[in-house]
């Protein structure tokens, strides 16, 4: 279950039970930092879980003193250093008067004179004097023209016994820190028990203990009820079930094949639906992979690119979000071998003519004017996709009168622009549905109940409010040209590589051949590195801004079950 909390909100939120194992994964990434490790301790009857992390915090906190002290010694020894080693003498043996302390550019050291003071220089450098000023009060602001130096009353030669014995701490410190080392392996894998422990004592707080009767309610998965009905009879509990009400919001639970998982996550990294809106998960799996492969444009690329995912392949099947990733890596890696065949890269080659490849190539990236209506016609389908689905979410007309009608303007207006003088029937049709779109939006977007002329007229104003979104769902569609232009760059910026790495190996026969290659591997991989960051900037910020804003309307949090993460077998 996703825990509901039946306890009132603490007034200290800082002293509530932590959710995770906080100070488990804080006591290993600080084991972690140690170069050179100990021998790793396999025996788990020498090991306690909570001593070690204790005493991995406390040596981190002793060590953090330490190197503050140390610093702190530092800075003060090298602001001292230039006054030489003394002790001020106690007051009452200087009648009242005081040292004060001055470093003072040359350029300033006029000014000493017209104070009227006894003072002495104690050392100079090539910018400054070192002076000390006698007085029975602080020198007048305005007559110095730098502020006093404060040196405090402890000497020069007790600050660098007190460096020296911080130097000695902190190497013990250190020691022990090479010494808890040994409890890594350990750590790690006891950290699914600490998640355990800390996850028990936050549900005890999130619960409610009544006359000896405890109490725990939470969001449970409807395919999950029958299983803990069940439990609920063979250990006498008493379990009450109700369906979500109008004014409740439960948690978002994603449920997806395997296979298609990564969609979630690509989901979740910008935010989690509400539960009452849809799932946009499978759409946006299937239109990134299709946006990372316009962008990088090449098979040679998603060649390389799936090499790597090859190597990693065992290394990300250890955890399920490994897992879910890197079978989108295989969806997205395929998705951009097959565009990079359609449009005839291999690492900028065309293919040689009458070749298979060649064959294949049927996609030109430089037509500029089928690119772009194809980015355009990508571009049109996604959004309309999105006011579709929040038209099917909302059920019923004329609620969702808005997406219908935002649906109708973006198809209609695709249609007319494709067909242009062209097709009579498609021109007059998509003219239909643009009218027929707009006539929605202005009227039965707004939700506002006429009951007289002035509401009437409110509600025309709100209509034409809503119309006002025109500009924005055409500058929407044309932010999907970025497709076609990174594409674009991509491919271009190969064949350059390739043209540079040609010239220079012709210009400089021998040495050539190995600067081609240098320009080559070092030019390729700049030009991969951009495509990948591009694939995925853009590839989730079509999704994310563009998608999102016209089929998603409110915002949920994920379902996190209260569940033991540590398995015995």
């Amino acid at each position: 279950m996703h825990l509901i909390s039946l306890q009132p909100p603490p007034s200290e939120p800082e002293t509530a039970p932590p959710e995770r194992a906080e100070d488990a994964y804080k006591a290993l990434r600080y084991l972690m930092d140690v170069r050179k490790k100990r021998r790793q301790v396999s025996d788990r009857g020498a090991f306690d879980l909570d001593t070690v992390v204790q005493q991995a915090l406390g040596s981190q906190q002793r060590r953090r003193e330490a190197e503050d002290r140390r610093d702190f010694l530092i800075h003060r020894i090298k602001q001292l250093t230039p006054w030489g080693s003394f002790r001020l003498p106690p007051l009452q043996e200087l009648g009242g008067y005081r040292l004060w302390f001055y470093c003072l550019p040359l350029r300033q050291m006029g000014a000493v004179d017209e104070l009227g003071l006894p003072w002495q220089e104690i050392y100079r450098d090539n910018r400054f004097a070192y002076l000390v000023v006698i007085a029975r009060d602080e020198p007048p602001h305005d007559l110095m023209p730098v502020p006093r130096i404060r040196t405090g009353a402890v000497p020069l030669e007790q600050l660098q016994h007190e460096l020296e014995q911080a130097e000695i701490a902190l190497e013990e410190l250190n020691a022990e820190h090479q010494a808890l080392s040994r409890w890594v392996f350990l750590l790690s894998q006891n950290l699914a028990r600490a998640e355990d422990k800390a996850a028990l004592s936050y549900a005890a707080a999130q619960t409610r203990e009544t006359e000896g009767i405890l109490i725990v309610q939470g969001w449970l998965p409807r395919h999950e009820l029958e299983r803990v009905e069940r439990f609920g009879r063979e250990h006498a509990l008493a379990v009450l079930r109700e369906p979500p009400g109008p004014d409740e919001l439960p948690p978002t639970l994603f449920d997806n094949p395997p296979l298609l998982g990564g969609g979630e996550d690509l989901v979740s990294f910008y935010q989690t639906p509400s539960y009452r809106d849809w799932d946009p998960s499978l759409v946006v799996f299937f239109s990134f992979a299709l946006f990372f492969a316009m962008i990088l444009a090449d098979a040679g690329y998603a060649l390389v690119l799936g090499v790597l995912v090859a190597y990693y392949w065992e290394r990300m099947g250890k955890t399920p979000k490994g897992c879910r990733f890197r079978l989108l890596a295989v969806w997205v890696l395929g998705a951009s071998f097959l565009y990079g065949v359609l449009v005839g890269s291999y690492f900028g080659l065309s293919p040689p003519p009458g070749t298979l490849p060649a064959g294949l190539h049927v996609l030109d990236l430089n037509d500029f004017d089928a690119m772009m209506r194809i980015s355009i016609i990508i571009g049109c389908l996604h959004i309309v996709l999105a006011n579709g689905a929040a038209a099917h979410r909302i059920g019923r007309f004329p609620e969702n009168a808005r997406p219908l009608g935002w649906l109708a303007v973006v198809a209609g207006g695709m249609l007319l622009w494709l067909s242009w003088q062209r097709h009579p029937l498609l021109e007059g049709l998509g003219a239909a549905l643009l009218v027929v779109g707009v006539v929605l939006v202005g009227l039965l977007a707004s939700r506002r109940k006429v009951v007289s002329v002035k509401t009437g007229l409110l509600r025309l104003l709100d209509g034409l409010a809503a119309l006002t979104n025109l500009t924005k769902i055409f500058g929407d569609v044309l932010s999907y040209l970025r497709l076609f232009a990174l594409g674009l760059a991509s491919a271009s910026l190969a064949i350059t590589f390739n043209q540079l790495a040609a010239q220079v190996e012709g210009a400089f026969p021998g040495l050539g051949l190995l600067l081609g290659i240098l320009i080559l591997v070092l030019g390729h991989s700049i030009n991969l590195g951009l495509a990948i960051i591009s694939g995925f900037v853009h590839g989730l910020r079509l999704n994310f801004i563009e998608f999102f804003n016209w089929g998603l309307s409110e915002e949920g949090y994920p379902f996190r079950a209260f569940a033991k993460k540590e398995m015995e077998r």
